[in-house]
């Protein structure tokens, strides 16, 4: 085996469900993550490209599926903008509105814009801090900001406020321990 295949088969090994769920959070669905990653990894190493560390491997096939992602979607956007001139409409499925009983946070990050819902995966999946989410999405700090400003809005009103810091401190701070 040469180095780059035992360094992919490590990575799909170690790290492959959490690439998957990465990707999930992304699409919105697990089966759109799954072939999401599997282009990345192509992508990746069908390019000779020197990957022989994992952790490295997985920071570079993250960045993958995240332009892979954006990509689609620009794609997606403007067929549909152009569809219309080129074949008729032919989608007769009346999608009534959706269940507003119980919506789950997979659900709320599909109501995002691509952009809003990257910012908010690499923000609370990735735990990245806002200059790199710019960096990763070259943009600036401060689109990154009004992104998960606007991002973090529209989920609050469809999943209820989210914690503050101190409720947080709260839940996760055993009692008569001091910070």
């Amino acid at each position: 085996m040469t180095a780059w295949e035992q360094v992919l088969d490590e990575l799909v090994r170690a790290r492959g469900r959490a690439l998957v769920r990465y990707a999930t959070l992304l699409t919105g669905d697990e089966r759109e993550g799954e072939d999401l990653v599997q282009d990345a990894l192509v992508r990746c190493f069908s390019q000779g490209r020197p990957l022989r560390e994992p952790a490295a491997a997985e920071a570079y096939v993250r960045r993958a599926v995240l332009t892979i992602f954006l990509d689609g979607h620009r794609r997606r956007t403007r067929w549909t903008a152009v569809r219309h001139l080129l074949a008729r409409d032919d989608s007769s499925a009346d999608h009534g509105p959706a269940s507003t009983a119980r919506l789950d946070v997979q659900t709320a990050l599909l109501t995002l814009r691509p952009r809003l819902r990257a910012c908010v995966v690499l923000r609370f999946y990735d735990d990245l801090t806002v200059p790199e989410i710019a960096r990763r999405l070259e943009i600036s700090d401060g689109t990154v900001k009004r992104y998960l400003f606007d991002a973090i809005g529209q989920l609050e009103s469809l999943l209820g406020p989210m914690p503050d810091a101190h409720t947080l401190d709260i839940q996760l701070v055993p009692t008569g321990v001091t910070r």
